[in-house]
């Protein structure tokens, strides 16, 4: 295993590291070792968590050897939560670092790394209940009520998993040493008999290094429950933190629905029938158990909702809307105050125990809480958020707002057809939770991810000062990687998916052939990202029952679509979303289809977690920007906070706009959307922006960095498929390893989706890493590799030929590379110009045998050419590439051989004409025609006239006679006449 030594550390990395993953742990050294926090994008498939954990964990070893047994006390004790009696576990004596991803499976991934290197820390993970709980009846609820249930049981010593904790513990104080995850704590459970979630919950309290979910370390309440952990001098490492921003600020925010309110008061309700049952029968004196604390509660619970209720709210869309600090003044005149509050907390504590107790009572099993119990400790979080610190300062990064909708569900506790009012109050500086870890003494906080950019708005965002940064590269090659902006379609079009133009229907037409074009061009899994629900709805609704306005063939674009990939639609419903998956990996292991294209939305579940590898995701479309509803009330209140701190007078000249924050949202939606592509480093793939706002430099700017070196704006549709087509045909005839890639779809590796992905071999990560998969026959592999090389570009038609023979219109070069032109081609699919040629058909160009092409010394010419040559080089083909491309090409031959005749008059020799009957001006124009013809940038008419007119002289009727093989059959007639009236005048 190969050691580097980085600032003076010696780190092992289980592979050969690249230049990029070097400079990705200096970094993270740096940040460590200065005690900086540290800002680290790096593209997906750049191995960054694994640097990360080598680095971090190199670094905490020059401190001393990682911790054995019990840690630093020499035992392990379960929590006190469970147990009376403080524990006796002491926590570490050196940094812990504590390891934050967005979701447990995105956490099982990063263990799964840490088994991958030679670093064995002492180490701890943590889960919800849900996720560990194994006690018979708590395992089947949800929530809080879970919580609640699971915490009575064990104060009333009814839950025998807990129980035996303490005795495990001792019994296997090596617990911890080697790494493992939430299922095999459960697995442990279930086969030994302890809690899961309660040894978790005390491994954590001595570690080298913890895992663990992000609200668990940004929520307070979570927080405050991580009894034992040091957080002076740790280090916090924030994963995939390219929403951290939006989850700091929900966090400290909070909306508190009407309907919420009337199931308080219910409780609060119940609380007082419990206490008078309780001091009626067990004549308790105890002050949790008098009745009068929960009627006060109650009266102010209904004072409240008749106060929201009051208020007089003029515009449905704007709601009533305050300053932050107005929130005192609401509360104050139901005399709730700072003071006040800390009562009203003990009282809401209480009842939550009461309602723990009275269900328990009711049930005799002491689980079955009802759920309604999270109802009160939703106020109690409500007025943590509120009277924080007992002061108001952070007030004024805060917005009061109520609004009114009609409830769509159905709530038993509301009366039929009433509105529901919902009172929040946002905070719009996300930088609150991160100065909660510097109160705490933490040393360094790391901030990762693919998707970061812009550094700077980040920065601001969070309030936090990060000396050290990077926007590494990725680890591929030029070759390896397409990215273009598109923005006009075949005809010409605008692609623009602006709320001007998107509902349009030239603008879907224009879209729909587009995607089908690339559906034909991109081999195996294509994916297409929208920006909203709604409008990915509206347009396959559009494209299931429309077909292009120019098209000849009868069929809709969503049947044009389905003839070359199967296509998948996103659900809404998470419910549904592993199904989507199994669908989508089910079509690209059908070898009777050439792939699948799936249809989903930024910020929706296929943008983010999932890893489209390989065959799985080929290339990316993003169809436009999804910018957030600029009407939605919690966005426009943003926006105008961010402008009255961006204002001269503040003096922050740094400071984020409304607007700048508001494009830069939509554009890391974006990033991380294609970053679903390119996921190791034998990887390639393309990334496709339809939409021309790309084209600006504002947007680009915004684009990842290790992006922006590959784009491309093209202005001409045709240039797009020509390379494109060109890219992906290189790439699969000259790629040794194409025939056992790693092509695979990993989702989230979740209990709720599908354990598989779809793969022609075991998946093989950066550097080498390795992964579950089910393996497709060679068969499979190889009708999809005969399929793509068989497949029409989506600028070109099928020729008939002479004698009922009839051949591809494109010839696979001998490195199978295409030569095209994409000035004079049918751009628009099945439309104008091929027609049905019969007696003026092109005969094929005679292929010779397998050879290393030169297509660079010809593109000139083929961008003026229909024919497809292949310019001759002088390196052969590599054995292993010979067999499928000599077959390929002995097979055309056989067909022009059965055409019989010697090669005709074709494009490449007409053009050759052209340019010796023309002049280069003469001939320049005729090109421009050819383009508006193709186009439809001039009337066909008056193209078609253009052109025989530069051909009407004596020395040109050749070319007045020969053009009309170029001519479409719809418009033959009229060309005949242009024809005969040219050469009429010159007899």
């Amino acid at each position: 295993m190969p050691v580097y030594r980085i600032r003076g550390v010696d780190v092992d990395f289980p592979y050969d590291a690249y230049d990029c993953q070097i400079t990705y742990m200096d970094r993270v050294l740096q940040s460590l070792q200065q005690g900086n926090n540290a800002l680290l994008e790096s593209p997906t498939g750049t191995g960054k968590t694994l640097c990360l954990l080598c680095s971090a964990l190199a670094w905490r070893r020059t401190y001393g050897e990682f911790l054995r047994g019990g840690g630093a006390a020499g035992g392990s004790q379960p929590s006190g939560s469970q147990q009376s009696g403080a524990s006796a576990t002491q926590s570490s004596p050196y940094p812990v670092i504590i390891y934050a991803s967005r979701t447990h499976s995105q956490l099982r991934q990063v263990i799964k790394e840490l088994k991958a290197t030679s670093y064995r820390p002492k180490m701890a993970v943590l889960g919800s209940r849900e996720q560990m709980c194994i006690h018979e009846e708590v395992s089947k609820l949800r929530g809080k009520a879970q919580n609640n249930g699971c915490h009575y049981l064990c104060k009333k010593r009814r839950c025998r998993h807990n129980n035996i904790v303490t005795e495990y513990m001792k019994n296997n104080t090596e617990l911890g040493t080697e790494p493992f995850d939430i299922e095999d704590l459960v697995n442990i459970g279930r086969t030994k008999g302890p809690c899961p979630y309660y040894i978790s919950r005390e491994l954590s309290k001595s570690v080298d290094i913890l895992f663990a979910p992000y609200n668990y370390l940004i929520d307070p309440g979570n927080r405050r429950s991580l009894t034992g952990i040091s957080w002076d001098n740790a280090v916090l490492i924030f994963d995939e933190a390219h929403n951290l921003e939006s989850i700091c600020a929900d966090a400290a925010s909070f909306d508190l629905l009407t309907s919420n309110l009337t199931s308080c008061i219910t409780e609060a309700q119940e609380c007082i029938q419990l206490c008078s049952f309780k001091r009626s029968t067990e004549n308790s004196a105890e002050k949790q158990f008098d009745p009068e604390n929960y009627a006060i509660l109650k009266a102010l619970l209904l004072a409240l909702e008749k106060k929201i209720g009051e208020l007089v709210i003029d515009s449905k869309e704007l709601g009533y809307t305050k300053p932050g600090s107005y929130i005192y003044e609401f509360l104050s005149e139901l005399n709730i105050t700072s003071e006040t509050s800390k009562k009203l907390i003990e009282t809401i504590d209480s009842a939550s125990l009461l309602l723990e107790e009275g269900n328990s009572g009711e049930t005799k099993a002491g689980v079955k809480a009802k759920s309604t119990v999270s109802r009160l400790e939703t106020i109690r979080d409500m007025l943590d958020i509120i009277f924080k610190g007992g002061g108001q300062n952070h007030a004024k990064y805060y917005s009061f707002h109520v609004n009114e909708s009609r409830q769509t569900s159905g709530d038993s506790l509301q009366v039929y057809g009433k509105a529901s009012r919902t009172l929040s109050w946002w905070c719009f500086n996300p930088g609150l939770a991160m100065e909660e870890f510097l109160k705490l003494g933490v040393r360094s906080i790391i901030l990762t991810s693919g998707t970061l950019s812009p550094l700077d708005s980040l920065a601001m965002e969070l309030n936090l000062e990060f000396p050290v940064r990077l926007e590494n590269p990725h680890v591929i090659s030029q070759d390896q990687i397409w990215v273009g902006v598109v923005p006009v379609g075949p005809s010409g079009h605008p692609l623009n998916s602006s709320y001007r133009t998107r509902e349009t229907v030239k603008y879907k037409q224009e879209l729909g052939t587009v995607i089908v074009n690339f559906a034909r061009i991109v081999p195996d899994g294509l994916l297409v990202f929208f920006p909203s629900y709604s409008m990915m709805d509206k347009c396959i609704d559009y494209w299931k029952n429309r077909n292009h306005e120019h098209s000849v063939d009868d069929s809709t674009i969503w049947q044009r679509m389905c003839k070359h990939k199967q296509p998948v639609i996103e659900p809404r419903q998470s419910s549904n979303f592993p199904n989507a998956i199994e669908d989508y990996a089910a079509k690209l292991r059908d070898p009777s289809t050439s792939g699948a294209i799936f249809f989903a939305v930024c910020r929706g579940k296929v943008s983010e977690g999932l890893d489209f590898a390989d065959r799985a995701g080929r290339a990316v479309i993003v169809t436009g920007m999804p910018f957030s509803t600029p009407t939605d009330p919690k966005v426009r209140l943003k926006r105008e906070y961010l402008d009255k701190q961006a204002k001269p007078s503040n003096k922050n000249p740094k400071a984020l706009t409304g607007e700048e924050w508001y494009v830069q949202q939509a554009a890391r939606a974006v990033n991380q959307a294609v970053g679903r592509v390119i996921r190791h480093r034998h990887d390639y793939g393309a990334i496709i922006y339809c939409d021309e706002r790309f084209v600006w430099p504002n947007y680009q700017s915004q684009m990842s960095y290790w992006l922006k070196p590959y784009i491309k704006c093209y202005s001409k549709y045709g240039e797009v498929v020509q390379t494109l087509t060109r890219f992906f045909r290189d790439k699969v005839c000259v790629d040794p390893k194409e025939m056992d890639c790693n092509d695979s779809v990993t989702p989230p590796a979740d209990k709720c989706l599908p354990q598989k992905i779809v793969s022609d071999s075991p998946a093989t990560a950066v550097n080498g890493h390795r992964g579950t998969t089910v393996s497709l026959n060679a068969t499979t592999r190889k009708n999809n590799y005969m399929k793509f090389t068989q497949i029409t570009p989506a600028n070109r038609t099928t020729l008939p030929m002479k004698h009922g023979c009839s051949t591809s219109s494109q010839h696979v070069s001998s490195r199978g590379q295409i030569s095209q032109d994409s000035q004079v081609v049918d751009l628009i699919d099945n439309a104008a110009m091929h027609g049905q040629l019969k007696e003026h058909a092109l005969k094929s160009m005679r292929l010779k045998k397998a050879k290393i092409a030169d297509v660079s010394s010809q593109l000139k010419h083929n961008v003026e050419s229909r024919a497809l040559t292949g310019n001759q080089g002088q390196q052969s083909t590599p054995p292993s590439k010979r067999s499928t491309i000599e077959q390929a090409c002995e097979k055309n031959e056989a067909i022009q051989e059965r055409c019989g005749g010697p090669e005709s008059t074709t494009g490449p020799a007409f053009l050759k004409l052209a340019r010796e009957k023309l002049s280069t001006a003469e001939y320049g124009e005729f090109v421009e025609f050819m383009k508006a013809l193709k186009l439809k940038t001039m009337h066909i008419k008056d193209s078609l006239e253009a052109i025989a007119k530069l051909f009407s002289s004596p020395g040109r009727l050749t070319l007045l006679e020969g053009f009309r093989v170029f001519v479409s059959k719809n418009h033959l007639p009229l060309y005949e006449q242009l024809v005969k009236k040219y050469t009429m005048a010159n007899t």
